[in-house]
């Protein structure tokens, strides 16, 4: 009796487990490949996995966040997949660069071209995306991942700080603090200037230098041949004086 109570505890104990860890232990993800930084540009990858044993994954929409939205969305190619790019008119023009932006995309669709994503695999959706808003620390991912057996699971519920993760969680993706040296990268194009101005200065100078040396060693050169010449024939002199 006892030896069946512990094993049934054992398995209502596994059961619970199982329960609470399995929303979160496979679904739709978006994570950066290094930092995704305020007011820059990043390349952020959406992760899917198929959760089925029976069906492949054929279809990923992903929503992209109306209240921030990002003036630049390119998807990069996916072997296997169609890509469409859905871009609606903002409510307010962006300012980007000095230019008005009207239109933002706000979804992108893929299509699996065959199988998919078959049971036991994940993939991987990469897209390039800025700027990315300074006034939030993350944005929002809704996404439908949809099976060949035609079933729709939704990850759209937004996780809320100090709550448990929803049964359904929206792909979110945390931003960084913006990078010190912004994208000039002024003070650094600065000093590179100031570098390269002084090693063509030194290498001038070098130049001048050597050419100096070369003139003065081709003077010396003449002036030693005449007193060659000189020496010659003062001594082709001297002999025939002997001589005579």
């Amino acid at each position: 009796m006892k030896a069946s109570r512990i094993a049934a505890a054992g398995a209502v104990a596994g059961a619970a487990v199982l329960a609470v860890s399995s929303p979160c232990f496979a679904h739709v993800s978006v994570q950066p490949e290094g930092e995704a930084a305020k007011g820059g540009y990043a390349v952020v990858g959406f992760k899917v996995p198929n959760e089925r044993d029976n069906a492949a994954t054929t279809k990923l929409e992903v929503t992209f966040p109306s209240d921030h939205p990002l003036s630049s969305v390119q998807p990069q190619p996916v072997e296997g997949w169609d890509i469409k790019v859905t871009k609606s008119r903002l409510a307010e023009p962006l300012e980007v660069h000095g230019k008005k932006i009207d239109e933002a995309v706000t979804k992108v669709t893929w299509t699996a071209k065959g199988e998919g994503i078959e049971p036991g695999f994940f993939q991987k959706f990469p897209v390039s995306v800025g700027t990315l808003p300074e006034d939030t620390d993350q944005l929002v991912f809704k996404a439908l991942q949809t099976y060949s057996n035609k079933e729709v699971v939704r990850w759209i519920e937004v996780p809320q700080k100090g709550q448990d993760e929803p049964d359904n969680p929206a792909p979110v993706l945390t931003l960084s603090a913006p990078a010190e040296d912004g994208h000039g990268g002024g003070a650094d194009d600065d000093k590179a200037s100031d570098d390269a101005e002084q090693a063509s200065a030194e290498t001038t100078a070098a130049s001048g230098d050597s050419g100096g040396t070369d003139t003065t060693a081709r003077v010396l050169g003449v002036v030693g041949i005449v007193v060659g010449a000189a020496g010659v024939a003062y001594g082709v002199l001297a002999g025939r004086r002997r001589s005579a």
